[in-house]
């Protein structure tokens, strides 16, 4: 099993990728494929995490759909909270 500097919970902030500079919180840490599944803040003038999808049994239109974002652990640092330093 690996070992990552963040987990679930954790404030991080987004150092490359399509979503490099954007803050949000780990939802997830998927450790198959060294990934962390975010859930994206503070921006309603973009459209964050809208992804297409097939059409299928469960998505019968297919199109856009709200997903949550993931991306690859070494892409993420953690943010200090206040709490912490105290």
């Amino acid at each position: 099993m690996n070992s990552y500097h963040v987990k679930k919970g954790d404030k991080v902030k987004v150092n490359a990728g399509n979503f490099k500079g954007q803050e949000a919180t780990i939802v997830a840490v998927l450790t198959g494929k060294d990934r962390v599944v975010l859930s994206l803040t503070g921006k309603s003038d973009r459209q964050l995490g809208r992804r297409t999808v097939k059409k299928s049994k469960a998505n019968p239109e297919g199109g856009m759909v709200e997903r949550s974002v993931s991306v690859h652990v070494s892409n993420v640092n953690k943010v200090a909270d206040t709490k912490d330093k105290e």
